[in-house]
């Protein structure tokens, strides 16, 4: 017997991520074992990933598991991984939407779905949520198209337009679009008293003020990861939100057992800020609100696309953090975000407490394919 076993795999970016890709019939059935192949195909634990496929960071080390539909109104099945860097943890309670846009052209190359030119729609059952994504995928010949000339802040380059529509995935995580049943919640900290909304679309995420904690919005991946004591203090304001609607019996679990989700992100009013990734300033005129949010306690470098859709439909939530944070929301339909590395839009809409419009735009690419190579053990 071959002391490796060889399993198929892809590696595909979806929007600002990447992510393995790997068939749910080629791992082991039982969830330990599963878990364990998955881990050592990516490396994982070991801050450098080296003996393995992860990118070394958060928004490379994602899986997607993929598999025949067992929803009667999706085509396909998707869980989603938040693969662990430095502890042997996958964290399968909530979903990446950048990677989500990946599922689609995945699917249809795969032969999954079947190519209907020039857009296949795709309904994507996310097993975490279990709720329905639509990904509305540019075909050619076959297969997903590729080229094209949309553009996303974050990545090289220019690329097909894939639409991804998430209104079917409010309370995603606590069945609620307000998990507490208010707009705004306040709390105590270490830091005193705070004011928190937390919205639940794609995944649940945990909104403040960025003055409320001595911020501008402006800041840069490298400002937020240097300041320690702004770390501990956010993911304090996570790990009680995550108890509060249920995700977690207490603070210390949310941290280790949840590390993900639900995120958080800390909202301000438009101002001229710089893209850390260009060094080119972005005018106030350009976005409607500046916004950054963590993921696995580290700020994102660009924003999460469940994120951009909790975002924007928190943004269309009379009394919510976002929603006062645009002063001009009810007259615009596409919501321009302001993060580190550029500007993201979404359009939003939410009718009589239901949220009926959560899309946006990404591009999507298969990077590689062939076998990852594990211990046969």
């Amino acid at each position: 017997m071959s002391e490796m076993q060889r399993i198929p795999c892809v590696i595909m970016r979806g929007g600002t991520s990447k992510a393995i890709f790997l068939k749910a019939n080629h791992l082991p059935q039982d969830a330990a074992r599963r878990d364990k192949m998955i881990l050592e195909i990516f490396g994982s634990p070991d801050v450098r990933q080296i003996d393995g496929l992860g990118g070394a960071d958060p928004l490379t080390s994602k899986l997607a598991i993929i598999a025949p539909s067992t929803h009667p109104e999706a085509d396909i099945d998707y869980t989603f991984g938040q693969v662990s860097i430095t502890a042997p943890y996958i964290d399968y309670t909530g979903n990446c939407g950048n990677i989500s846009s990946a599922v689609g052209p995945f699917a249809i190359d795969e032969g999954f779905v079947a190519a209907k030119q020039p857009t296949t729609t795709v309904r994507i059952h996310n097993t975490n949520t279990g709720r329905i994504l639509i990904a509305e995928v540019p075909t050619e010949n076959g297969r997903a198209k590729v080229s094209g000339d949309c553009k996303i802040d974050g990545v090289p380059g220019t690329g097909a337009k894939i639409m991804m529509d998430f209104s079917g995935t409010a309370g995603s995580a606590t069945n609620k679009l307000l998990p507490t049943g208010n707009p705004i919640d306040t709390i105590s900290t270490s830091n005193g008293s705070l004011d928190i909304s937390i919205v639940d679309v794609s995944n649940p995420c945990v909104f403040i003020r960025a003055k409320d904690i001595g911020m501008t919005g402006r800041e840069t991946p490298q400002e937020v990861n240097g300041n320690a004591a702004l770390l501990a203090l956010l993911e304090e304001i996570r790990a009680k939100a995550t108890v509060m609607i249920g995700m977690a019996a207490d603070i210390e679990t949310a941290t280790q057992k949840s590390p993900a989700f639900p995120m958080i992100a800390f909202v301000a009013p438009t101002a001229d800020y710089v893209d850390f990734t260009t060094g080119k300033t972005i005018g106030s005129n350009q976005v409607d609100f500046l916004s950054r949010m963590m993921f696995m306690q580290v700020l994102h470098k660009t924003y999460p696309g469940t994120g951009t859709a909790c975002t924007g439909a928190a943004a269309k939530i009379p009394g919510t953090i976002v929603h006062e944070a645009i002063p001009h929301i009810d007259t615009i339909e596409v919501i321009r975000i302001g993060h580190p590395a550029g500007v993201i839009e979404i359009e939003a809409a939410v009718d009589h407490g239901k949220l009926v419009r959560a899309a946006f735009a990404r591009t999507a690419r298969r990077i590689m394919e062939g076998y990852v190579f594990v211990n046969n053990a």
